[in-house]
């Protein structure tokens, strides 16, 4: 990939807690550190709105009643952003497209990602200061944007991170390169960049203030992601990250299909110790990877 300069910033909203339920995405095309163009894609989710969703972004089941599915849309979106890099803030927008995507058998979008809450983490200092979501960045910045508008929220992504390109003197290609993902028609997004991590281990110190600060990781069983790439997403939440079940572990991230056992198949090793420590009154939360996911989102 030769050096990127122009990127698009992109945002999702979803109609329910389920992330494929997409309803709208905001695409915001950056060219020469500036706005060139802007789209938004209303989306009919094809499943239930939850009030709670609606009051957040304001769509509601009549707004997307005849609009296409991301069955239709995928293929579109795909084409325009093959090889192209794509930023959001938060896994969740990177997952949800990646959710879609298995929902419908489309396969993946051929595009490069960069999420900007990684960015900010990385150049500024907001543990104290209102955290790292994006409406308080936006503020700190002086950026002015209407929240939870799919193409305001990408607009504002990729202000921020021009900012953070500015304040920190890291390229666009540096941040790609390094903690950027990829994805092509055919996988869903994996580290370009993955640590080297011996003998299979994954255990490092959270490297954030998200939602699971203080909490005390462990992963078993078979995960949608790489486990790398799993305990990265724990630590910038805010978990450590450990490789086996001790009394400082406080939860448990099992495969989905491990948590939903079938007769003849056995529980892990790390799973039987886990229940057999809550048995004996430990306060450990076993939860499926779906469920972790939902976790670490943030605004």
């Amino acid at each position: 990939m030769a050096g990127i300069t122009d990127f698009i910033a992109l945002d999702v909203e979803t109609a329910n807690a389920d992330f494929a339920s997409i309803c709208s995405i905001g695409l915001v095309h950056f060219r020469g550190g500036a706005v060139f163009k802007s789209l938004t894609i209303l989306v009919d989710p094809e499943d239930e709105f939850d009030p709670i969703n609606i009051g957040i972004h304001g769509i509601r089941p009549a707004d997307v009643a005849g609009k296409p599915t991301m069955a239709k849309v995928f293929p579109v979106i795909g084409a325009a952003l093959k090889d192209t890099a794509i930023v959001h803030h938060s896994p969740f927008d990177r997952t949800a497209l990646a959710r879609a995507a298995s929902r419908y058998g489309t396969g993946g979008l051929p595009c490069f990602w960069l999420d900007t809450l990684q960015v900010a983490r990385r150049t500024w200092d907001f543990k104290n200061n209102g955290g790292y979501g994006l409406a308080n960045l936006a503020g700190a910045f002086g950026i002015e944007f209407k929240h939870h508008d799919a193409a305001e929220d990408a607009r504002a992504a990729g202000h921020v991170l021009l900012r953070a390109v500015s304040d920190g003197g890291i390229t666009l290609q540096q941040w790609v390169d390094d903690h950027g993902y990829v994805s092509t028609n055919s996988t869903a997004p994996t580290r370009i960049k993955r640590p080297a991590y011996p003998n299979g281990k994954v255990a490092r110190k959270g490297d954030g203030d998200g939602p699971l600060l203080g909490e005390t990781v462990v992963f078993t069983g078979e995960l949608q992601v790489a486990r790398d790439a799993a305990a990265s997403q724990a630590s910038i939440a805010g978990a450590d990250v450990a490789d086996s079940v001790t009394k400082k572990t406080t939860i448990l991230v099992v495969g989905d299909q491990d948590l939903r056992l079938t007769r003849g198949q056995e529980k892990s090793a790390k799973h039987r110790k886990a229940e057999g420590m809550i048995a004996d009154g430990a306060a450990i939360r076993i939860v499926g990877e779906s469920d972790f996911v939902l976790m670490i989102a943030t605004e």
